[in-house]
């Protein structure tokens, strides 16, 4: 997947579509995803264009974090089969061309992991320092102030059979794991290995930025109180950590890579966790998450992201949905937002990391309290996702969670019998990426634009185009000199047609010079 003169490896030029297994595809009518409905699905990925599949957890679980409470690092819940559907998965995926990035869960266990069974059985136990134990204080009291992530509750649990308090950093169900300990950390180096050696092409590490601590774990002003990602924002020792594990990764063939979840919301932070090179491939960006769809904000997210990772020859992230925060249809409450948006993740400089449904459009799900059972809120935006038209929507049994809205005209046979659908949108996209080295590879500059645009050009090595994205819903007009092809556009109209410096309500547009443009 390397660019004609450029040694990019395969993660810099590809689109990954992260797959929630829960709610993406169910081979045995149970009514929860598994690995088999994956694999079955995987010739309508390629169909779309994606280049790389990103797993959430798949493990041994008691899924009081819906996976990321994990028990046994090294094999597949049954709930979504075995390790031989895993190895089937992974097969089928690299006959097809496809990547396969999996979640793995360094900085937290489930309580029901043997590690943690056997720490907390005595003080004495050789995996007592797998974990993070402390006295209470001589009052009795918390350890410190530190809260966890779900609510407001103490981070700290209290195991009477012990009489030590235990650091969980999200559910009292998942203590953090002490990466003080050289051999949690070499425990963990093997589960990396255990993956690799059956060819994954790379990891998505769950909050990686929580594995380092301050060893004297002191409390906090209030407001930083709440963990993570406040507490542990960029303790010295987790760089050490990654780099090391980058070192692992970088003996695999094949550019294996790992992208990180750092759950803080300052970019020049985040582009810390990319070292001088050896530390992270990747890093997610979360602010982009939370910008309202106006082009201001959206102008100061590009900005702030490329200046802060660009001094360090760091590669970008960018993402509009994922499995912790409502998707991006139902944010920028209409369609024709979600479509111009659609245009800006594919087109800007950087990795794009797609989330299973935003190609049709999906919104979340209104989940009655009843059916509610994340311990986070996250089940609306966790819907399964509708296949076909018909009732139970190419699912065998009852879903996990209710249906997004309109399942049946949102499902993807609805979508693929229908050309100016959103699904048909992401495929075009997407076949305008890869036939285009600028926007998979090439700089990024912004242009000139009046009030309520946003504009800018991709070049490399000769091939050019320009992105042009109205924020308001009225028509703007974005005059220029030379003759651009419509190459896309995100309502349909005007492709494969001359451009005629109209941009509609909430339309974006990619433009391709009819000859070479000027620089």
């Amino acid at each position: 997947m390397e660019e004609e003169g450029s040694s990019a490896p395969w993660w810099q030029t590809a689109v990954v579509y992260q797959i929630y297994p829960r709610s993406f595809a169910d081979a045995n009518g149970d009514g929860v995803g598994d690995l088999a409905g994956i694999t079955s699905q995987l010739d309508h990925l390629v169909w779309l264009g994606v280049d790389a599949l990103w797993l959430s957890p798949f493990y041994r679980s008691p899924m009081k974090d819906f996976g990321y409470d994990v028990a046994d690092y090294c094999d597949v819940d049954p709930i979504f089969g075995n390790l031989e559907d895993f190895d089937a998965l992974l097969e089928a995926a690299h006959a097809r061309g496809l990547k396969l990035m999996i979640d793995w869960v360094p900085a937290h266990s489930s309580s029901e992991h043997p590690w943690f069974v056997d720490a907390r059985a005595s003080r004495q136990s050789d995996r007592r320092n797998w974990y993070v134990w402390r006295d209470a204080g001589p009052g009795g009291e918390l350890p410190n102030n530190w809260k966890c992530a779900f609510s407001d509750a103490p981070a700290w649990t209290f195991d009477a059979g012990s009489g030590q308090y235990y650091l969980h950093s999200f559910l009292a169900e998942q203590p953090d794991l002490n990466w003080e300990e050289p051999k949690v950390e070499a425990a963990m180096h093997e589960v990396l290995r255990f993956w690799l050696e059956r060819g994954v092409d790379g990891f998505r590490a769950d909050v990686i930025s929580n594995i380092g601590k301050d060893p004297a774990l002191a409390s906090v002003e209030e407001a930083r109180a709440k963990v993570p990602p406040f507490v542990f924002r960029n303790e010295p020792v987790t760089h050490e950590y990654l780099r090391r594990i980058r070192a692992l990764l970088d003996t695999w063939p094949g550019d294996r890579a790992m992208v990180g979840e750092i759950p803080v919301f300052d970019s020049k932070e985040v582009a810390t966790f990319y070292g001088a090179g050896d530390e992270l491939h990747m890093a997610f960006n979360f602010p982009p998450l939370y910008a309202p769809f106006e082009a201001p904000a959206w102008r100061e997210r590009i900005e702030v992201t490329t200046g802060a990772l660009d001094p360090r020859d760091a590669w970008p992230t960018w993402v509009l949905s994922n499995h912790d925060v409502p998707r991006h249809r139902t944010r920028y409450g209409n369609e024709a937002r979600a479509r111009a948006a659609a245009v800006l993740l594919l087109t800007l400089r950087g990795t794009p990391f797609l989330y299973m449904g935003e190609e049709l459009g999906l919104e979340d799900a209104l989940v009655p309290a009843a059916c509610k059972v994340d311990p986070g809120g996250r089940d609306g935006c966790r819907a399964p996702l509708p296949w076909s038209r018909a009732q139970g929507h190419g699912w065998g049994g009852a879903p996990w969670l209710p249906w997004p809205p309109d399942a049946a005209e949102r499902s993807v046979e609805a979508q693929r019998d229908d050309p100016g659908s959103m699904l048909h949108l992401y495929r075009r996209l997407l076949a305008a990426r890869r036939a285009s080295p600028a926007l998979r590879l090439g700089d990024f500059a912004f242009l000139e634009a009046p009030e309520g645009l946003l504009c800018w050009r991709r070049d490399f090595s000769g091939d050019c185009r320009f992105v042009v994205i109205n924020f308001e819903d009225r028509e703007l007009e974005w005059p220029q000199d030379d003759r651009h092809e419509v190459e896309v556009a995100s309502d349909g109209r005007g492709e494969s047609q001359v451009y005629d410096s109209r941009v509609g309500p909430h339309q974006a547009l990619i433009l391709k010079p009819t000859r070479p443009a000027r620089a």
